[in-house]
């Protein structure tokens, strides 16, 4: 997660390129990312090139219990995954018929977080999975205990108002003691820290 100093994920500019030349470090299989996320890219992403699928691309896994997203089509052929499935409920909105892309439905009301990720994992190949995402998918995740490593880019800034959104959701999770793995320092101030969830 891209954050500032006091925990903010909004209210800031990221250092985009250094945060995805980190998260490239992972070789992830799988990209996990929610709604909101898609959505606030969805009208720059209608109108960016579309070079096609990424042959060795992760696969992008989006939680869309509410069935907002739209433009699985552009997303698909953006250039950086190499394809998209969408993760409903039972409770999810009648989709299109016709829509073209793969579905999982795991849960009733909302998606169920524990399943999706076994079921994901029964797909065959899936075994690093990133989440790419803000605080509230991130936090649920944190709350279920289905996070390994969290990693964060810290930028040099505090951020307001008081109701910024941070990476850790709404309400943070307890842990006791993180295991530092390792952290790195940049020319412009940046931070990065990884830590390791005990099991």
């Amino acid at each position: 997660m891209a954050i500032s100093l006091n925990g903010a994920t909004t209210g800031f500019e990221p250092n985009v390129g250094l945060f995805y030349e980190l998260a490239a470090s992972w070789h992830e299989d799988a990209t996990l990312t929610g709604a909101d996320t898609i959505l606030a890219q969805e009208q720059a992403l209608a109108a960016a090139p579309r070079p096609g699928p990424a042959k060795d691309g992760p696969l992008l896994i989006v939680v869309d219990g509410k069935g907002r997203v739209r433009e699985w089509e552009a997303l698909r052929n953006a250039g950086h995954w190499s394809d998209v499935l969408a993760l409903h409920a039972d409770a999810t909105p009648a989709r299109p018929p016709q829509r073209a892309v793969r579905e999982l439905i795991v849960g009733h009301e909302r998606v169920d977080l524990p399943a999706a990720l076994t079921a994901i994992g029964e797909l065959g190949g899936i075994n690093v999975v990133r989440v790419d995402s803000g605080g509230a998918l991130t936090g649920a995740l944190l709350q279920a205990g289905l996070i390994d490593e969290i990693s964060l880019l810290v930028h040099p800034c505090m951020t307001g108002p008081p109701d910024s959104r941070h990476w850790y959701g709404t309400e943070p999770t307890a842990v006791d003691r993180l295991e530092h793995i390792a952290s790195k320092s940049f020319n412009d101030g940046l931070v990065w820290l990884r830590y390791r969830l005990p099991k």
